[in-house]
């Protein structure tokens, strides 16, 4: 018989509405159950892709005898973490503290007040590796809930106790960025990077797309920014991480070699990784970046994307009810779909078969050559190359679609919807390609029409429905996405809906004390509202938060006070100088913020929108990665941002406008002197043969 989860919209608690647990969702209902039955909670917080999280379903809560300990003795709930990162964020704190390690499923046990007094991870159904079975976990918390109370109020105190100091971090007295700060993160980046297979720590390994961004942003300033960046970036597109026949990365290397991925794709990686190597392509012109990109962002429009527009969240690791079973080959399955001479001696170049397979009886496939060496020993141009192995990529994936898919978590979240909108704006303006920002408007539009209910942004959308408000992380990732798109689209729509977003934001999550709360001040149910200033595997809220003001200010200065601004950096920017990995996101903010900007304001005439083409072209081809473009047909609409106000048409032509903090230089009609007034920025020629693909 199902339990209440029968009645929810995602598909992570729909998979566990037949479990013989009878779960509850994170509502009233359950935790008024808890009060009243002075039961404790046992709270189960995972997301449809996880693979743990299968195999704890399996082992344990399928099993009847287990089910029946659960239902007797406690209130069970169960989470997705995307519909709830607070919940996620705030009880992955006290595991963390606890145990000194987290991860998913989450498993936590709160009193019927919401403190929580004992958390893991995966438990197994058996006693192993020297973890106790799940059931052993169970009994013990029951017979303390009923002999040992005062011990588990006293745990339980220091316990919310500890949550509450991890989110009350506040006001720092404003003093302006210190750029040493950034070269103290880019140092340390540098010093700690693992130059023999490429990130950071030992395995597993995570991409890291928010630290990447902060050194090639830092590149022009720091060689060895750009020559950690590159080498991480070469390590993880040659296959195994990166699926090389589909487009797409998985979610983390299980080595150290990133060869043998943990196999589900998530859609913010995704998102944040194709922006990576668009930015290391737009710096070095190295094509196999331009490739790696397209081939990631093309995987999201084939395989994540619904007829509507909206991105779905992700594909899980496992299929056919095997981890990694749908990407994974055999030797004589290779054989069978490469029979062509030709292009099986192409493959075999380009991807040496290792004589044992290389995970579990089968085969990663990995690149270990550079295209250009592969396309010297075969005697072809790089090219032709390409060309011949894009085809048997094609053959691979046409045959490995026939195979049982991975399950496709098809909700649409605002804040990773948002992150693949700023990918496809960017892509599209720079490697001009129409069908990437017609992906970035169609979803746009979307979001704007679907996840909003009665005039309040929602976090989550599924079959018609939006459901759960949405939390800081979307706000400030939607606001930054429809700002990024405004730049290369020139519709205002997307500038007001921007604007107004932000300033709902602040309203809505703005802590007093400083900073802003992950969750809007009138949430009701949690014990104490988190502010979690560290970015994970998305950015913190408050960084998406700081960006979206400094982007929103840096367009019209009149609608931000930048006290605001200075007061979210003056808390954060000593930690992120000695802890840059948790703070890659706020690094690229804060480098954005020390005000070396460029903004531009490029007018036309109304009848001339062709002519201004070559114009955008340039900006497309001098890549600033601190660089604001807004562009208007003159005469211009109303509402426009303080950036295009005052500006008019010198001679009735094609003016742009290169300004610094609403500064500008003299208006020009000629295309040469806008060029040399950009300045910042090196000119790469996206065919040139000088740039080799380094692997």
């Amino acid at each position: 018989m199902p339990n209440p989860l029968k009645d929810e919209n995602s598909p992570y608690l729909l998979q566990h509405a037949e479990n013989p647990v009878h779960w509850y969702p994170w509502k009233k209902e359950a935790l008024d159950k808890a009060i009243r039955e002075d039961k404790p909670i046992f709270l189960s917080i995972g997301y449809t892709a996880c693979h743990w999280c299968h195999v704890m379903e399996h082992e344990s809560f399928m099993d009847d005898h287990v089910a029946r300990f659960l239902n007797d003795h406690f209130i069970s709930v169960k989470v997705d973490r995307e519909e709830r990162p607070d919940l996620d964020d705030l009880y992955m704190a006290s595991v963390v503290a606890m145990t000194g390690q987290g991860g998913w499923p989450m498993s936590v046990f709160l009193t019927p007040d919401l403190r929580p007094f004992y958390g893991g991870t995966y438990f197994p159904p058996v006693p192993r590796h020297g973890m106790p079975s799940f059931l052993e976990v169970l009994t013990g918390i029951q017979q303390a809930w009923q002999t040992d109370r005062e011990n588990i109020e006293n745990i339980a105190t220091q316990g919310i106790h500890h949550l509450r100091e991890t989110s009350s971090w506040g006001k720092t007295e404003n003093r302006d960025l210190e750029k040493e700060n950034l070269e103290k993160a880019a140092n340390e980046l540098i010093k700690h990077y693992d130059w023999q297979d490429g990130g950071w720590g030992r395995a597993p390994k995570f991409p890291q797309p928010m630290v990447i961004d902060f050194l090639l942003a830092q590149s022009k300033d720091n060689p060895k920014a750009l020559e950690v960046a590159i080498h991480v970036l070469n390590r993880m597109q040659k296959g195994g991480m990166f699926d090389v026949v589909g487009g797409g990365f998985h979610r983390y290397s299980t080595d150290r070699f990133w060869l043998v991925p943990h196999f589900e794709k998530m859609l913010y990686d995704n998102a944040q990784l194709a922006r990576n190597y668009l930015h290391a392509y737009l710096i070095t012109g190295d094509i196999s970046y331009r490739r790696t990109c397209t081939e990631t962002l093309n995987f999201i429009l084939r395989e994540l994307t619904s007829p509507q527009g909206g991105f779905f969240s992700s594909l899980d690791a496992d299929s056919d009810g095997e981890e990694g079973k749908f990407y994974l080959w055999s030797p004589s399955e290779l054989e069978t779909f490469l029979k062509e001479a030709d292009l099986a001696r192409i493959f075999s170049i380009a991807y040496p078969i290792p004589p044992n397979e290389n995970f579990e009886g089968k085969i990663v496939l990995q690149r270990l050559r550079s295209s250009i060496d592969c396309a010297r020993e075969l005697g072809i141009s790089v090219d032709k190359y390409h060309q011949a192995l894009d085809n048997i990529h094609q053959q691979l994936l046409n045959a490995r679609n026939s195979r049982i898919r991975p399950l496709t978590d098809d909700k649409v979240l605002a804040s990773w919807n948002a992150f693949a909108i700023q990918a496809f704006a960017e892509a599209g303006f720079y490697l001009d390609r129409q069908d990437y920002l017609d992906a970035a408007r169609k979803n746009a539009d979307f979001i704007l029409k679907n996840l909003f209910s009665n005039g309040q942004l929602m976090r989550t959308w599924r079959n018609g429905s939006a459901r759960i408000e949405a939390f800081l992380e979307d706000y400030a990732a939607l606001s930054i996405a429809l700002l990024t798109l405004y730049q290369f689209d020139n519709h205002l729509f997307w500038f007001a809906s921007a604007s107004q977003l932000t300033a709902e934001m602040v309203v809505l999550f703005q802590d007093p004390a400083g900073g802003f709360f992950d969750s809007a001040r009138d949430r009701s149910d949690l014990p104490t509202l988190p502010k979690n200033p560290q970015d994970n595997a998305t950015p913190s809220g408050n960084a998406l938060a700081a960006h979206a003001l400094l982007l929103l200010a840096a367009l019209d200065k009149e609608l931000i006070p930048t006290t605001k601004i200075k007061e979210l950096f003056a808390t954060i920017q000593e930690a992120a100088g000695r802890y840059p990995t948790a703070f890659g996101y706020w690094l690229q903010v804060m480098a954005f913020a020390q005000g070396n900007n460029q903004q531009i304001a490029l007018l036309w005439p109304k009848n001339e929108t062709e002519k201004v083409k070559p114009w955008l072209s340039l900006l497309a081809t001098i890549y600033n990665p601190h660089r604001i473009i807004v562009g208007s047909p003159s005469p211009m609409p109303t509402d426009i941002p303080a950036l295009l106000h005052d500006r008019t048409l010198l001679n009735n032509k094609i003016t742009a406008y290169v300004c610094k903090n609403f500064l500008c230089q003299s208006p020009t009609n000629d295309i040469e002197v806008f060029k040399n007034q950009l300045g910042q920025g090196d000119s790469i020629d996206p065919q040139s043969p000088i740039h080799p693909e380094r692997i």
